[in-house]
């Protein structure tokens, strides 16, 4: 998935690739045993209804002329009996294909969502999330009828056609042919209209996805939007995304009209010629009226089946195109993953060494250049200095949030390149600068990342973090309800609940980004007695821009110029009198 904006649309002007569809039949193969019955179904019930025009004719050709009550009595009673049993088996086909197709969106749609889950930041940094949810949501329903019901009625409708010629050249085989002269004519609407109708299709997804991107964009920067008022100018945006997307709609429903409006009128067409042939060319001495009327009602069915196959083709085109997007999405690579033969990362310590570490988010610029330091167990480290230096970029690093470009990043002497995944990030606890609180109770968002914690557990850590007192002022303390993002709760309440979480998992290493930006001095005071507590014996990293919080720690890391410009006790970088001692003192000046 190329990286891109609400208002870009996605390219989906791609040739038809079969090899889309043939891998979509590992999903299919999982549902082969009542795909098959369905089909058996399915054939069932058209080979029964195709012989009611027969029981037409009989009644009005034989039984009618011969005044033979008992007969048509017993004629129309097999013809209920056929349309009671044909509906019948076509609803439980239907209802076998109904869940079908749903196995089929569950399968998809887990296996994007688990794919999702393991993909690295750096894929989400540069994309808009209502375009990969489209991809989960939109896309995967589009496909599911295709592959499921798709596949089953294309082959019905070809065995249709078949069973309708049958039936049709055993009534009358010259009334057949001029029901098959339409046929040239119906191909060349759909040569012309078929590219058009694909495109037409493709367009409508291009702009549903621009919609879908800036609406779920829009959503979540409410807030900013009602600060800034910027709500009318986001409504024009809106509005031109939502016009472009009706646009492309209305003349997608054009296109796809002509194609019924042309088998409708070659229907009335064929049905005329039929009567014209049969009465007025050839005579009730050569055709009876029963033929005729078995002959039109076989028209009839004759093109349903043809119009069928057309939209399916159509279907199929763009479904190809959607499971392009789909299998886009499966195989975009996981680069932060378990390298081959990667070992499980023992018990640590929390000694850390970065050892000429070079990273890049794009190529070619670098964010750090030949870093390297060292860090022993239990040591509180801060790292300060200007905005986009590098310094969460550093604890990203640490927890193998990205690969490296160069150099070597160890704890406790092992390469973490060389360590799994969950063995590292499981001894490390990591408070990101954004707060995010999912959709639950305060005790389930504290006990996110350590499902097995008691609730006495849950309790102790938020008394720590200062986060006790106002999570018990709620009616129902613990298990109060929040909305996803904690939009009921103040920034520093989330902060403070994210703070728990963070650190009920007990970690070697603890990770905090900006963790006291949003809570008031009182609280941070209060929080500082419990942390200094919780920090004994832990390797620590602490970002922050209030230099305050910070001069206690061991170490302190100026970042600056793709590397550490300054690294020492806060009173040996005072004595320095360099960068560090005059950001302390600008800020300093500042709170005077």
């Amino acid at each position: 998935m190329a990286r891109n904006r609400f208002d870009i649309d996605e390219n989906l002007e791609s040739p038809f690739n079969i090899k889309h569809f043939k891998r979509a039949l590992v999903y299919i193969k999982r549902q082969q045993k009542p795909m098959i019955i369905a089909l058996i179904l399915s054939a069932l019930s058209a080979g029964i209804a195709l012989s009611a025009p027969l029981i037409m004719q009989h009644v009005v050709d034989v039984t009618i002329p011969e005044k033979d009550k008992s007969g048509l009595i017993f004629w129309s009673l097999l013809m209920l009996a056929t349309i009671v049993v044909s509906v019948i088996l076509a609803t439980i086909r239907s209802r076998m294909m109904t869940r079908v197709g749903q196995d089929i969106i569950f399968d998809i749609r887990t296996d994007l969502f688990k794919h999702l889950q393991e993909l690295p930041f750096q894929y989400y940094d540069d994309r808009p999330q209502g375009k990969i949810l489209i991809r989960v949501v939109n896309y995967v329903n589009s496909v599911s009828d295709v592959l499921s019901n798709g596949i089953i009625n294309f082959i019905l409708e070809i065995l249709n056609l078949l069973f309708i010629a049958i039936f049709m050249f055993a009534v009358d085989v010259r009334l057949s042919l001029v029901i098959l002269a339409g046929l040239p004519v119906f191909v060349c609407v759909i040569m012309l209209l078929k590219t058009r109708q694909r495109r037409a299709w493709q367009a409508v997804s291009n702009k549903s996805s621009n919609l879908n991107a800036y609406l779920q964009e829009s959503i979540s920067g409410i807030r900013v939007t009602q600060i800034f008022t910027r709500e009318q100018h986001n409504e024009g945006l809106f509005t031109r995304l939502a016009t472009n997307f009706r646009t492309e709609w209305m003349r997608t429903m054009y296109l796809n009209f002509l194609i019924p409006f042309s088998v409708d009128n070659l229907a009335t067409i064929v049905t005329t010629a039929i009567y014209f042939v049969g009465l007025l060319a050839l005579g009730p001495e050569e055709i009876t009226f029963g033929v005729i009327l078995a002959m039109s009602s076989y028209a009839a069915r004759f093109w349903q089946p043809i119009l069928n196959i057309s939209n399916l083709y159509n279907s199929f085109i763009n479904a190809v195109a959607y499971l392009e997007r789909i299998f886009e999405t499966l195989d975009e690579p996981v680069t932060v993953s378990d390298v081959p033969h990667a070992k499980e990362l023992p018990p640590i310590q929390g000694h850390i060494t970065f050892d000429d570490v070079t990273f890049a988010y794009d190529p070619g610029h670098n964010i750090l250049e030949n870093l390297s330091f060292h860090v022993k167990a239990g040591e509180s480290v801060a790292l300060v200095g200007p905005t986009g230096a590098g310094k969460t970029t550093v604890v990203n690093l640490i927890s193998r949030f990205y690969n490296i470009t160069g150099g070597q990043i160890r704890i406790d002497g092992h390469d973490i390149g060389d360590a799994k995944l969950k063995s590292l990030r499981s001894q490390m606890g990591i408070m990101l600068q954004d707060s995010f609180i999912f959709s639950g109770t305060i005790m389930d968002n504290i006990r996110y990342g350590r499902l097995d914690a008691t609730d006495e557990e849950v309790v102790a850590a938020a008394k720590i973090v200062c986060a006790d007192d106002f999570i018990r002022e709620f009616e129902h303390g613990y298990m109060t309800e929040v909305n996803e993002r904690g939009s009921k709760l103040s920034q520093g309440q989330r902060q403070l609940i994210s703070f728990a979480r963070t650190l009920l998992a007990d970690p070697r290493i603890l990770i905090l980004d900006e963790a006291t930006s949003s809570i008031d001095a009182q609280t941070e005071r209060l929080l500082q007695k419990g942390l200094n507590e919780l920090l004994k014996g832990r390797t620590s990293f602490i970002i922050a821009h209030r230099l305050s919080t910070v001069k206690n720690c061991d170490k302190i890391m100026y970042v600056a110029d793709k590397g550490v410009a300054e690294s020492g006790s806060h009173d040996e970088l005072i004595a320095r009198r360099g960068r560090y001692y005059k950001l302390y003192s600008a800020q300093k000046m500042e709170a005077l």
